[in-house]
């Protein structure tokens, strides 16, 4: 599956990538319109794909994620790609990340938070798969 901007995905636990139709179900607010934001406690690093590799690839994968108050991850949405399976690593790397959920008038609510995943050659392994 190839991820498209403006699209959102979700995560499925045999790491196989969802496409999503519906609009989410809760809202979730912007970083301005809570009182605590949502602080992400462990961000996996996305792999460079060989494919990616051998053509010299390189950009930011821009996504937004839905963190849940629930300590769950909602849905991931692609705001800026990068082709031969970046995006999609990056979007697996999102789906595994740990958080604290945001916080407004004293309850746990969900956020949108933006991530940014660069991919530079110099800082990928040569020997990754």
């Amino acid at each position: 599956m190839t991820a498209e901007k403006d699209q959102d995905y979700s995560c499925t636990s045999d790491g196989s990538l969802a496409h999503l139709l519906d609009p989410p179900s809760v809202a979730g607010f912007s970083a301005k319109e809570v009182d605590v934001k949502a602080e992400i406690t462990a961000r996996p690093e996305p792999g460079y794909t060989r494919e990616a590799r051998r053509a010299a690839v390189q950009g930011n994968v821009v996504l937004k994620v839905l963190l849940l108050a629930n300590g769950k991850l909602d849905r991931v949405r692609v705001v800026r790609r990068v082709p031969y399976g970046l995006t999609e690593n990056a979007i697996r790397a999102a789906c595994q990340i740990k958080f604290k959920p945001a916080v407004k008038a004293g309850k746990e609510v969900s956020q949108w938070v933006q991530l940014e995943y660069p991919f530079r050659l110099a800082n990928s392994s040569i020997f990754a798969p």
